[in-house]
């Protein structure tokens, strides 16, 4: 066997196998950086675009984010309409201005599209919080330079077929979308991040108005 013969015989499969690896590797690279990046923060403020696409109709929402640790959040909407949806880590609120209802869940109840984001101030873990974690490199992502993931959130395998996450450079999520299993998808797209800034618990507690009925139950969108 010649020298030729003999080099393509060990490096060629050693090359295909490194080649088939080097996904792997960079998919665990980057998630870790994600998780390494979201588990040093404290708080997080950010503008927000809501997108919902279904039933024949598309519906777009934006607003004001805040998240602090542990599992608070607050999604101050804006345009086209005001309404909040505000957690405290144990209870999730829901109310529109004028209306005379509010809504009421334990967060341990809580089946909300806006859950997936409440890990990004907890003990994150991409790999373990989303089943069958990968690279997309089908998806375009919006901004160049940013790599897209997708994954099935365990706890929603039931409603939701998979979660796009767009990663920037600097391991930010700048988009989430949520494809849910009857063909419905909810676009999260976040900019102006502000991380550790200064938000007090009060943001996060709700005072039910004068007049309004609070409903308790699970609730979606």
């Amino acid at each position: 066997m010649g020298a030729n013969s003999i080099l393509l015989k060990f490096v060629v499969p050693f090359l295909a196998t490194s080649l088939a690896l080097a996904p792997a590797a960079d998919l665990h690279t980057l998630s870790d950086a994600v998780d390494s990046h979201y588990n040093h923060l404290r708080t997080l403020q950010a503008e927000f675009t809501e997108i919902y696409r279904g039933a024949g109709m598309e519906r777009t929402e934006s607003g004001t984010l805040w998240l602090k640790k542990p599992g608070k959040m607050r999604w101050e909407y804006r345009s086209p309409r005001e309404k909040l949806f505000v957690s405290d880590g144990k209870n999730a609120w829901f109310y529109v201005p004028g209306e005379r209802q509010v809504r009421k869940t334990r967060v341990t109840q809580l089946d909300d599209l806006r859950s997936p984001l409440a890990f990004l101030l907890g003990k994150t873990k991409l790999e373990k919080e989303l089943r069958g974690l990968s690279l997309a490199p089908d998806v375009a992502p919006l901004n160049s330079g940013d790599v897209v993931l997708r994954g099935v959130p365990r706890a929603m395998a039931d409603r939701v077929n998979q979660v796009l996450l767009e990663i920037t450079p600097d391991h930010w999520i700048s988009r989430l979308v949520i494809e849910e299993a009857d063909g419905s998808t909810t676009d999260y797209r976040f900019s102006s991040h502000q991380e550790d800034v200064n938000v007090a618990d009060q943001r996060f507690r709700f005072e039910v108005p004068s007049g309004a009925e609070v409903i308790e139950e699970n609730f979606g969108q």
